[in-house]
């Protein structure tokens, strides 16, 4: 039965039509703590009980092959990062992204006694208010730009067609070589062939004079 991926949503199969578009297919990793690590990534219960379980060669970057050799492999310490995972799982992802920090939280609860003390504030206290205020806000956007980019579903369908498409050439090379062998073996059988039949006509050249 064919190995099928692993991963939320994907319908690759180890199959020969999977195998001429490119796709390769993985399984989890030896070493206990690599293999956690894509379980968490994967955010699939009782994948990490099963020996068996797989991932295509979609869920990862480009750079994260290692292709110098004749199998494709995954280099070591990469970790599975391209994945579409339904709502409920985007939801816990946005939910840790956007919780705030311990340090955030005790400078907004003391923000409001300090109004209390000075109700006044002097004009030094307002210019070393205002850079604050102005660096907090610009430290939110580059949060914010940093989150949007690293879940942008356009990205992450380009990365898995360059994947896709690198892995198309490498088939397409392969197929290539054979064919070459394959023309320089009929090559050699064709001249094997011309030997013999120029031999044959010799032989019966000398036998029609005799």
């Amino acid at each position: 039965m064919p190995a099928s991926c692993a991963a939320w949503g994907c319908t690759n199969r180890r199959t020969v039509d999977s195998r001429s578009q490119g796709i390769t297919f993985h399984g989890l990793p030896k070493k206990l703590e690599m293999r956690e690590q894509w379980v968490a990534a994967i955010r699939r219960e009782g994948i990490s009980r099963c020996k068996h379980w797989v991932l295509c060669s979609n869920h990862f970057k480009p750079e994260d092959f290692d292709r110098t050799g004749q199998t494709v492999r995954i280099r070591d310490g990469v970790i599975p990062s391209v994945f579409d995972f339904p709502p409920h799982l985007k939801n816990i992802v946005s939910k840790r992204a956007a919780r705030p920090s311990r340090k955030d939280t005790s400078e907004k609860s003391e923000l409001p006694t300090l109004n209390t003390v000075s109700e006044s504030p002097t004009e030094g206290e307002q210019s070393l208010a205002k850079p604050c205020s102005q660096e907090t806000t610009s430290e939110t956007t580059e949060m914010n730009t940093d989150h949007s980019y690293a879940l942008s579903p356009s990205l992450k369908d380009l990365k898995a067609k360059l994947s896709n498409a690198l892995g198309r050439v490498e088939s397409l090379e392969r197929e290539m070589r054979n064919m070459k062998d394959r023309e320089r073996r009929a090559k050699r059988n064709f001249i094997c062939l011309l030997r013999d039949l120029k031999g044959k006509k010799i032989k019966v050249s000398k036998i029609s004079r005799a």
